[in-house]
């Protein structure tokens, strides 16, 4: 079976990294880009050709900088949840949507989202700690191994 995808509507398709970098540098500037994405490349002795080269070997980092592209600069609608799951460039953008203007961003917004996800990321670091496998002994500050639950406990001393 074969299925023919039509990508040429994601803006993503036919811009080289490059160029796509270029473009968000060009309208929001390194500073910006380091705010809001928090890739150390936009903030330590920031190019073009410099961040060319750490995001295409960083595929973490490269999705990100291609997601604030399409949500931020070309102002797309959030994806589903099964097209959030692909990466940016294999997104299929309905024919219906069509990208808008960039989206206005500055420091202070930026340092306000942060904030925002640092609040979320401690409150999930709570919840994740009272799901741990380590349980607290009253006498002792140190947590206790629960061996049956940690197979690497078994070594640890």
């Amino acid at each position: 079976m074969n299925i023919d995808i039509n990508y040429k509507n994601n803006p993503l398709h036919g811009v080289s990294l490059k160029q796509l970098l270029t473009e968000i540098v060009n309208h929001y500037g390194f500073e910006i880009l380091f705010a809001y994405l928090n890739i150390n490349c936009f903030n330590n002795n920031p190019s073009v050709d410099s961040s060319v080269k750490f995001l295409k070997k960083t595929d973490w980092a490269r999705e990100k900088v291609e997601a604030f592209y399409l949500y931020q600069f070309k102002n797309l609608p959030r994806a589903s949840a099964e097209q959030f799951e692909l990466p940016p460039r294999d997104r299929i953008v309905p024919s219906d949507q069509t990208p808008g203007k960039p989206a206005e961003l500055s420091l202070e917004d930026a340092e306000r989202l942060r904030e925002k996800r640092a609040k979320k990321a401690a409150i999930h670091d709570l919840d994740a700690g009272s799901r741990s496998p380590y349980k607290s002994q009253v006498n002792d500050s140190r947590p206790a191994i629960n061996r049956d639950s940690d197979p690497w406990a078994k070594w640890k001393k």
